[in-house]
């Protein structure tokens, strides 16, 4: 419950430093496509009250996706002539298609390069006082998921495409995070916590995913680069919980939050008839100077613990959330006849003074400020020692703020009707957890880049009205069974998952869409009023088994495996058909663990969707004369490989 928190939460833990413990372990690996992994950490005791702690990840593996050959697919010079004269071109000012201006070689779409190290401290001078502080690196070199076609072209691979954009892809993150806890009293504690970030990237993308051959330079086909010139991102948030310890009739906790946001990034897309030697279809540069997020929250949760077998618990918290954003622009072509139709670079400076074709298309400045009360009851019952049945209510919000051209849009709030159960049987070696929930969102988000009425383009936010109702359940079974073998099983069902009304639904990604009236103000859209929610498959199964063989020396042989089932699901909120849809499917991962008989060192192999699963995560379509060329992402296809470790 609270901000942003309409879809649950994930708490992960990190290891953290061990006073007086000198402990380490490794691990490294390789697999096909190139792939090399390798990760370690090393506890690191400086004296009787301070340890360190140091944590290294680094994955890589090529890409995925192949490139067509250009050589193979462009048509003909005289059918190139042809093409352009049947267009209305001046003979004067033909040109042959460039065969070079096609990505041939090097880095492939879908690849990894990810490294990350994480240097960690605890300080305990005292049972009373303890300080944990980290700081963290990240780099991303690898390279964006292609959009593929769903269809192949004919002649060619499914992980293939005809690309006009290289890939390129640079991310980093500095990370410091700090916590202090305080024991005041016997029945009191202190804890602050701290972190800051700073994030910055650039990105090249070829949007246009390839669908079409260009029967000349300016015909046939669309170029589309979305390219990242630089984001950098800025944040820092504090909390403050004071909150009582031991055994009371009332827990509570009593806490503030701030945190604050200074944000800039620049987008462009160019898109071109034909080629980028073609004419200019539309581009634009998106560039936001600063945005900045400041939000404040109090909040304070207690726990009546009115027996030994019964507890009410209730919280609220009010969230105050302010956004600006300053200078933003939105610069879009004029179709000056007299500025030489280029796609937009990195350094060029888009403005009316500066002579490259660009007029200002939105004026993003604005700001929004938003207050909201959000709050929680529960109740808990012990059924038995080991079976907890409880039920809850509980609001929580997505924040609203300023879309292109400055408009606010509306935060989204969420109710959640929960009731489940707990369960532990046979000493522990069986833990059943069971959920039935009801969710009721009021203004759904739903966001996507879209064409307005005057022909400028932006990403818009729509919230819709009225209900959007999902109600679901949840099981999940870890269970022991002997000394030998494991297995968890998790079922979940979302039978119902309607949209509220909207009316005027649009996206730049799906093409075709219908011509909108002119008080929607956007170009083109559709009612998606009570369609089914993106990514909620009806009923979803998952089934791991793993089992210990010993051997006589006392090494042990673990085989595993993982399979996941789910029905079909849409990919939009448009609810567009197959092409819109992932079918129902099922995906295995098998693996093999050797231990040696000492537990020091292992070697893993492994196989990762051994169906070789086509599953789509995301969908879109491209008009190819009367009908629509569907593309995807989708998830990795089989790999294969093997991993050594040791711990020491």
């Amino acid at each position: 419950w609270g901000r942003n928190s309409t879809v649950g939460a994930v708490n992960m833990q990190t290891a953290k430093p061990v006073i007086g413990d000198s402990s380490g372990n490794l691990q490294f690996g390789f697999g096909d496509y190139g792939r090399l992994g390798g990760r370690g950490a090393f506890n690191l005791p400086i004296s009787d009250s301070w340890a360190m702690r140091v944590a290294f990840a680094h994955e890589q593996h090529e890409g995925y996706v192949d490139y067509q050959n250009p050589g193979e697919l462009l048509p003909s010079l005289e059918s190139q002539q042809a093409a352009y004269l049947a267009s209305g071109g001046d003979p004067a000012a033909f040109q042959a298609i460039n065969p070079n201006l096609f990505v041939a070689g090097g880095d492939k779409y879908n690849a990894q390069n990810q490294s990350a190290i994480r240097i960690s401290s605890l300080f305990q001078p005292s049972s009373d006082f303890s300080w944990n502080i980290s700081y963290e690196y990240f780099r991303d070199t690898g390279t964006p998921n292609m959009n593929l076609m769903q269809t192949p072209r004919a002649g060619q691979e499914f992980w293939s495409t005809f690309a006009d954009t290289a890939p390129y892809l640079d991310r980093e993150v500095h990370t410091l995070r700090s916590r202090m806890d305080w024991q005041l009293s016997d029945y009191l504690s202190l804890s602050y916590t701290a972190g800051f970030s700073r994030f910055e990237g650039s990105s090249d993308f070829d949007q246009d995913g390839g669908v079409q051959v260009p029967t000349s330079y300016t015909t046939g086909a669309t170029f589309q680069e979305d390219r990242t010139n630089y984001s950098v991102y800025r944040n820092h948030s504090h909390e403050l919980d004071l909150k009582s310890s031991g055994d009371n009739t009332v827990d509570w906790i009593l806490g503030l939050y701030y945190a604050a946001e200074k944000n800039k990034i620049r987008f462009d897309i160019p898109i071109f008839n034909g080629t980028q030697q073609g004419t200019v279809a539309w581009q634009g540069s998106f560039i936001q100077p600063k945005q900045t997020v400041d939000s404040k929250a109090v909040f304070g949760q207690a726990t009546w613990n009115v027996s030994d077998v019964f507890r009410l618990t209730g919280g609220l918290r009010y969230t105050d959330d302010a956004k600006e954003n300053i200078g933003g622009r939105g610069w879009g072509w004029q179709y000056n006849p007299d500025v030489p139709q280029v796609p937009v670079a990195p350094g060029t400076i888009p403005s009316e003074e500066t002579g490259f074709g660009f007029g200002v298309g939105g004026i993003n400045d604005g700001k929004y400020d938003h207050g909201q009360l959000t709050w929680l009851v529960r109740a808990d019952y012990d059924l038995t020692p080991s079976m907890l049945l409880y039920g809850s209510v509980s609001t929580g919000y997505k924040s609203g703020g300023l879309q292109d051209g400055g408009v606010p849009y509306k935060h989204e709030e969420l109710t959640n009707f929960e009731i489940g159960t707990k369960s532990s049987f046979l000493d522990g070696r069986v833990v059943w957890n069971n959920a039935i929930y009801y969710e009721d969102f009021k203004d759904f988000q739903l966001a996507a880049p879209i064409t307005f009425v005057d022909g400028s383009r932006g990403l818009g936010f729509s919230n819709v009205k009225g209900s959007t109702k999902v109600w679901g359940f949840e099981s999940e079974l870890n269970a022991r069974l002997g000394d030998d073998d494991r297995v968890q099983i998790i079922f979940s069902a979302i039978p119902h998952k309607k949209l509220g009304t909207l009316l005027y639904a649009g996206s730049n990604d799906y093409q075709g869409l219908p011509a909108c009236p002119a008080e929607s103000g956007i170009g083109n859209c559709l009612d998606v009023s009570g369609n089914e929610l993106a990514h909620a498959p009806d009923a979803a199964f998952t089934l791991v088994y793993e089992h210990d063989f010993h051997f006589a020396s006392g090494a042990r042989l673990t085989p595993r495996i993982s399979t996941h089932y789910e029905t079909e699901s849409w990919l939009s909120a448009f609810n567009l058909g197959d092409g819109d849809k992932q079918a129902s499917y099922h995906r295995t991962d098998l693996s093999m663990r050797y231990l040696n008989p000492t537990g020091t060192w292992y070697v893993d192999a492994y196989v990762d969707n051994v169906e070789n699963k086509k599953v789509r995560t995301s969908a879109g379509r491209t008009a190819v004369g009367s009908g629509f060329e569907y593309l995807s992402q989708y998830l990795p296809p089989r790999t294969v490989g093997v991993n050594f470790g040791f711990w020491f």
